[in-house]
């Protein structure tokens, strides 16, 4: 047994070494080649030049205060495309600032960064001078980490750095070309892998910028204190809130109408049915709203009857404004019918059937006996209701869409306001729901408490005296 368990980690540890020998290979294969085959010496600079880099707003702009060029119409892409032009495979391709655009291709191990010959020129720098690697390095991480969106910043990473002016580097099996003019007027860095179309496995993000001298490189910062509120206030696009006030605004008029009838018909129902419809009108309550927006788009998309039947009418309700009311419904609903069935089976039974024997009506009982009696439970109902819609997410999202000043609800605009790393924007939002919904709840309590202050004043009245 024991020369079993020591052949066994003998076997581990040359596995061990097999994946860790392999690593080394591989970053000792790793070396980049111009396009003559000369090798790149890797750079020694490091992003921490003295001064401060002021960032535009909009993070396309930057320029390091202690030197004299700046980087303008900067980006960052996250990714790249794969897809061919006019069926010719170009590679992995990124599109680049310009044609005279520095790039920095950006991989786990390494990050390649090209600077045409004629811009460097005209600046008069020398793209092997360490002064100029690192200012250009610590504007550029600057301005990365700025632009990053949530991703990984170039400023928490440690690659190996490779400046050239060569529009073809080469490493390992990777060969990455920069300034091809691939559709007229538009210029692209590519990454190919050799014997394969599908070379993204090359770059993991891709930074691109024009070089200038600092004079000329216009800098807008971002504006701070009260200055920086108003602009955020007049930059903002209050369409979320306007949705969805208006699509909840529609929706409870019909969940009111609707919760009280089936409330009203489920309590006058005979008990072998009451229970399998009580389930019907509960279980969007229990259901996960993803899941209440497949179903709808499957009861009203164009591959089934009803929705071809609305679609024959003028009515594509998918991915539509009334698509979003009608999620909102099937949502809030289920709060409205519980709260006011409720409220209908509490009420006194003895007392219903008095009216029936004086010759009232049942349309009479409930608009002048049962709605009187029931209204403080039923306006709870209410505004519970409207507050579920007003959050409602995901069956929104699933059978609606997210269209701008359509269906573009504030839950929804929180959520890709964070996906594009609009975090204020996102954070406005959140507190814009949370201020509605402490009314929904402040007002439920406030409700209720005077109407038990009636009550409990009606119950003094009606003690004797003694």
């Amino acid at each position: 047994m024991d020369r079993r368990i020591r052949r066994l980690m003998i076997a581990c540890a040359c596995a061990f070494a097999c994946v860790f020998g392999a690593g080394a290979a591989f970053a000792d294969d790793a070396t980049a080649v111009d396009g003559q085959g000369n090798a790149l010496e890797s750079s020694d600079a490091a992003a921490d030049a003295d001064g401060t880099v002021a960032v535009s707003e909009e993070t396309d702009a930057g320029i390091l205060d202690t030197c004299d060029f700046g980087m303008s119409s900067f980006k960052r892409l996250a990714r790249g495309t794969n897809r061919g032009v006019d069926d010719v495979y170009y590679g992995y391709r990124f599109t680049m600032a310009g044609q005279n655009a520095f790039a920095a291709v950006v991989t786990d191990a390494y990050m390649i960064v090209y600077i045409p010959e004629d811009t460097l020129t005209e600046l008069g720098k020398d793209i092997h001078d360490p002064e100029f690697q690192t200012d250009f390095l610590s504007t550029l991480t600057a301005l990365d980490k700025a632009a990053s969106k949530g991703g990984q910043p170039l400023a928490k990473m440690s690659p190996t750095t490779y400046f050239t002016t060569s529009d073809t580097v080469v490493v390992g099996e990777y060969t990455y070309r920069f300034g091809i003019e691939i559709e007229e007027g538009y210029y692209y860095a590519t990454c190919t892998l050799e014997g394969s179309e599908d070379g993204s496995d090359g770059a993991l993000f891709f930074d691109t910028g024009i070089l200038g001298a600092a004079d000329s490189t216009v800098v807008k910062e971002k504006a701070t204190g009260f200055a920086a509120l108003v602009q955020f206030f007049q930059k903002l696009d209050w369409s979320p809130l306007w949705v969805s006030l208006r699509t909840t605004g529609v929706a409870i008029v019909v969940i009111f109408l609707l919760g009280l009838l089936a409330a009203w018909g489920t309590v006058r129902m005979d008990d072998r049915f009451k229970g399998v419809v009580d389930t019907v009108f509960t279980i969007p309550m229990v259901l996960p709203p993803t899941v209440c927006g497949f179903l709808l788009l499957l009861l009203f998309g164009t591959s089934t009857p009803v929705g071809r039947w609305f679609i024959a009418h003028g009515l594509d309700l998918v991915f539509t404004w009334p698509a979003a009311v009608i999620a909102c419904i099937v949502v809030g609903f289920p709060m409205m019918y519980r709260t006011a069935r409720g409220a209908f089976e509490n009420l006194d039974a003895a007392m219903l059937d008095a009216a029936r024997t004086l010759g009232w009506s049942e349309t009479k009982i409930f608009s002048r006996l049962m709605l009187p009696l029931a209204w403080p439970s039923i306006a709870a109902g209410t505004v519970l209701a409207f507050a579920r819609a007003m959050g409602e997410f995901g069956c929104t999202l699933f059978f609606a869409g997210n269209y701008a000043g359509v269906t573009q609800t504030i839950p929804i605009a929180i959520y890709f306001d964070w996906m594009g790393g609009k975090t204020d924007v996102a954070i406005f939002w959140v507190i814009v729901v949370i201020l509605i919904s402490f009314l929904v709840i402040l007002f439920i309590n406030i409700y209720s408490s005077r109407t038990q202050r009636f009550k409990r004043k009606e119950v003094t009245d009606d003690e004797p005296a003694h």
